[in-house]
C-alpha cells in the first residue's frame, strides 16, 4: 500500500480527494503529521504555490506528498482572483465575502466566462511532478446550492445547469477541476511500482 500525505488543513478537500483515490492508497492529511501551523502559500502562481506547500512537507517531515493549489480564473477580470482566491475579499478567506466581491466586479459585465484550474504538485522520493486540471465553466448572478465550497454556488460547469454546489459530491466529483488533475495524480501513482 502507498502511504501519502496531501498538504492540506481542509477537511472538504481531503474529502474530495479521498473519494477519488483508488483503493491502494492511504492518504492523509496533515493533522495525521500534528502540522497545526499554515503553510507557506507567498508565490505568484498556482503552479509554485502548490511546489512551495508540497516542498515544505517533503523537507520537514520526509514523507511522499502532495499539494495543491486552485485558482478560480475570470476572463473579463483577467484571470483574477486567480491564485489570489482564497484571499480576494481578504485574509480572512471567507467565502461569502469572496462570491459578492466577484459578483459585484462583474455586474456590469456580459462576459460571465470563468474557469477552475488546480495545480497538483507530488514529490514522490525526491521526485518532483506537476498535474493540472481545468473546467471550464461561467459565473451566474447569485449563488446557488449548499454543496461545495469556495466559489462552488456561483459556478456553473460547462455543459450543465447547476452549480456545483447544486451537484452532490459524486457528480461534481466526475467533472471538476480537482477530478481532472487528481486523476493525472491516480493514474501516475498507479504506474507505480507499490501495487
Amino acid at each position: 500500500m502507498l502511504k501519502i500525505v496531501f498538504a492540506t488543513q481542509n477537511p472538504n478537500k481531503l474529502q474530495e480527494i479521498k473519494a477519488m483515490l483508488p483503493d491502494g492508497i492511504e492518504l492523509k492529511g496533515l493533522d495525521h503529521l500534528g502540522l497545526n501551523d499554515d503553510i507557506p502559500e507567498t508565490q505568484n502562481t498556482l503552479e509554485k504555490n502548490a511546489l512551495q506547500k508540497a516542498r515544505f512537507v517533503y523537507e520537514r517531515f520526509k514523507v511522499n506528498c502532495f499539494a495543491d493549489d486552485t485558482g478560480l480564473e475570470v476572463e473579463a477580470l483577467n484571470g483574477r482572483p486567480g491564485v489570489h482566491s482564497a484571499r480576494f475579499a481578504g485574509e480572512g478567506k471567507n467565502n461569502n465575502a469572496n462570491m459578492d466581491k466577484l459578483l459585484d466586479e462583474l455586474k456590469n459585465s456580459g462576459n460571465r466566462r470563468a474557469r477552475f484550474r488546480t495545480v497538483i504538485a507530488l514529490i514522490i522520493d525526491g521526485e518532483e511532478l506537476l498535474f493540472n486540471g481545468i473546467a471550464e465553466g461561467e459565473i451566474i448572478n447569485e449563488k446557488r446550492g449548499k454543496e461545495g465550497f469556495g466559489y462552488d454556488p456561483i459556478f456553473v460547469p460547462k455543459g450543465y445547469t447547476e452549480t456545483y454546489a447544486q451537484m452532490p459530491l459524486k457528480e461534481k466529483n466526475r467533472i471538476s477541476h480537482r477530478f481532472k488533475a487528481t486523476k493525472m495524480l491516480a493514474d501516475y501513482l498507479m504506474s507505480l511500482n507499490y501495487f
